[in-house]
């Protein structure tokens, strides 16, 4: 089952979208490509494409992967009213074993955001030299999640949830979070995806205590389940810690950075 089995609801509702500068960017990389291709890995509920589908007209396909058949749902009525015609196809399957619907398939633009870290790494990136247009950019996105935000509000709820949880960082109700073992940056660079560009955006979100108990029960750390009976508990526990931190200092502040890898073959347009 995965992860985020039963969560599309609150996923969609409450996890914090793409800063307009990210979107601007990527929609330079297909600057020119008139009938431009999309794939987008781990999509989740489908942010990446509904930021894009309103500024992008010239995107004319998109492929949306991941292994939640709930969350590609989710995202398919998401989409709907955005695609004015244009092609969507969802595939739940794992990044890594994604093939290209159609003989002659290839996608202008890969994105993969806050998802890389749960890929068979390398072969993921095998799968995309396979489908992609050899001057397609791939571009791998993330700002973190707020259990490892350093903010007194984030730390006190991080000790809150392992004070039921355990000192490990959960990841379902199996097994616990392993951080990638290197850098992407390295996995790029020993792909054929090695001309790397770095951008990084700085952001301040300002959460609500109903937004962030939103987010934890979206999560792999604090998902409902995790807690069994004791979920109600926690939950009322941490509102009142979410509360007394709120009006201690206007409001639960997450100063953060949001990162994008842009990774192109040597040689191809930029």
């Amino acid at each position: 089952m995965s992860l985020f089995h039963a969560t599309a609801d609150v996923y969609s509702r409450h996890r914090p979208g793409l800063p307009d500068e990210v979107v601007h960017l990527l929609v330079g990389t297909v600057h020119g490509i008139r009938r431009a291709a999309l794939l987008d890995l781990g999509t989740g509920t489908g942010q990446v494409p509904a930021a894009l589908l309103p500024v992008l007209p010239q995107l004319a396909r998109l492929d949306l992967v991941d292994t939640d058949r709930d969350l590609l749902h989710q995202a398919d009525l998401t989409l709907r009213p955005l695609l004015a015609g244009r092609a969507a196809a969802f595939h739940p399957v794992r990044a890594e074993e994604f093939i290209g619907p159609e003989v002659g398939y290839r996608a202008d633009l890969v994105t993969c955001a806050r998802a890389f870290h749960w890929m068979d790494r390398p072969a993921g990136l095998a799968m995309a030299d396979r489908v992609t247009a050899p001057g397609a950019t791939l571009a791998i996105m993330g700002d973190g999640s707020l259990w490892a935000h350093p903010a007194p509000w984030t730390v006190a709820l991080r000790e809150l949830i392992q004070s039921y949880l355990g000192a490990e960082r959960r990841a379902g109700t199996t097994g616990a979070y392993a951080e990638p073992g290197r850098r992407y940056e390295d996995d790029l660079a020993e792909s054929p995806f090695s001309d790397v560009e770095e951008h990084h955006f700085p952001l301040r979100r300002v959460w609500t205590p109903d937004k962030v108990i939103g987010y934890l029960r979206s999560t792999s750390f604090a998902r409902p389940d995790l807690f069994g009976v004791r979920h109600s508990r926690f939950e009322t526990e941490a509102r009142a810690l979410l509360e007394q931190h709120a009006a201690a200092n206007d409001g639960l502040v997450e100063d953060g950075v949001f990162d994008v890898l842009l990774a192109r073959r040597p040689g191809g347009a930029r």
